[in-house]
Order: structure tokens, then sequence, then C-alpha cells
């Protein structure tokens, strides 16, 4: 098992010794029950980490750490970008949570058009903040370094502009009267920036599909089955991944 990750501000510089505390001390110390001679990771979320090793647990909260030299993470190539339009319910999280896991590098959520979920004034900055907090706490299970990014909400015009500066664009689309190729056969670049559309469970409109193309992205599908929005990003991520050789 590889050591747990903590998430600090800042990470020490010229220390021997950092003391954990807050909600990061309280859950190295209450929850997970660290003690002296166990590793951590120190982390700052953005690729900066340090190696570390608990000295003392301190009451409920505070976890002293001797804390080694600080390492920069390099940027993962090609970076993986997943628009993902708004699922009903916590079937958002859900995907934030899975695709962080697996690797992806950025998330935006897209309000399409038949997203029967709209992100409207505090509510909207609520569920914002809830994706955030999911890519930070999965960023951690997983053992990152590098959280992903999880933008503000996007229009499609927005996404298109996206699509346009992409080394590889893809909207996934699964419709009979609608031509796509296999996501699997796709031509992809070594580096570069991938952007890959998830639409909404009632799909993406003709409209958005339109925008889409004229921004340079084409139709691809998983396979044969139908996947919900919630966990195409993660598959599709898992897919990308493996053929650039991120997974190698």
């Amino acid at each position: 098992m590889t050591a747990p990750v903590f998430v600090v501000d800042e990470l020490p510089s010229g220390q021997t010794e950092f003391v954990l505390d807050g909600p990061e001390g309280r859950h190295a110390v209450s929850v997970k029950r660290l003690r002296a001679g166990e590793a951590v990771v120190l982390t700052d979320g953005a690729g900066r980490w340090a190696a570390g090793e608990v000295v003392a647990a301190e009451g409920k909260d505070r976890l002293v750490v001797g804390v080694g030299d600080v390492v920069e993470e390099p940027v993962e190539s090609p970076r993986i970008t997943v628009v993902q339009a708004l699922p009903k319910g916590d079937r958002g999280e859900l995907a934030v949570e899975t695709m962080t896991e697996t690797g992806v590098d950025a998330i935006v959520p897209w309000a399409a058009a038949r997203c029967i979920t709209q992100w409207k004034g505090e509510r909207g900055l609520k569920a914002l903040a809830k994706w955030r907090a999911t890519a930070r706490e999965a960023g951690k299970q997983s053992r990152r370094v590098r959280f992903p990014e999880v933008a503000d909400a996007a229009t499609s015009r927005q996404v298109a502009d996206l699509l346009a500066r992409a080394d590889f664009a893809a909207v996934l689309h699964e419709d009979r009267d609608y031509g796509s190729e296999p996501l699997a056969a796709a031509g992809l670049p070594a580096e570069g920036e991938i952007v890959l559309v998830v639409g909404p469970e009632g799909g993406v409109s003709p409209e958005e599909l339109a925008l889409f193309e004229e921004a340079g992205a084409k139709a691809y599908r998983l396979g044969r089955s139908v996947l919900r929005t919630s966990t195409a990003g993660t598959a599709a991520t898992a897919l990308l991944l493996g053929r650039t050789g991120r997974w190698s």
C-alpha cells in the first residue's frame, strides 16, 4: 500500500519537521490513526510533493512529520480534459470522483441544452464547490499529487472554443443516424491537449454537434453498449490513457 496523501497550503522548505494540523491533521490522527514511523506524502495538489515519516501524533489533530526534499511532479502529456455535461442528482460527483481516480487532468462542467440540471446562482456555486471538493478528496484517495482542475461551468460556445484549441477533439455520440467512429481506433497525438465531450442523458443536440464539428471535433463512440453520462467520461479516459501510453 502506498503512503497516504495529505494536502497542505504550502510545502515546507528547508525544514526537517512539519506539523500537520487542522482537518488534515485530524484525519491523519483520528481517522487514519497514523503513528510514529509510518510513511506519508504531503502535497499542494498542484504537482509539488514531499515524502515524509511520522515523528509523533499529538492529541486528536496534530501530526509531526519528518519531511524530505520537495519534488515537482512532471505534467502528464498528452493532457486529457473531459467536458462533462451536468448529470442529475449526485451523479456529477460520481463522475468527478471516478474520472479523478482514473487519471483525468481537467474537468469542465457543461450546461448542455438537454441537461435537466442547470447551475444557477447560489445553487450553481454550491454544486461547483462540491465537484472541486470531490476532485480533491478523490485525488488524495488515489494517491495523486496533481489533482484535476475543475473549471467554472461552460456554455456550448465556450466548449467549442476549447475544442478549437485542442490537438485532438472528440464528442462521444452514439446515434445510428449520425456517423461516428470508434474511439479505440482514433489517431491520437503523442503530446499536447486531448479534449473529450460527454453529453447529457438526452444526448448532444444537433445544434451542439454542428457547433462542435465546426470547431474541429469529430463524433466517436466507445462500443456497442451505451453508457450513462456519469460513467462514459471515466471509461473514455481509461481508454485514452491506455492508448497514449500513460498507463504503460
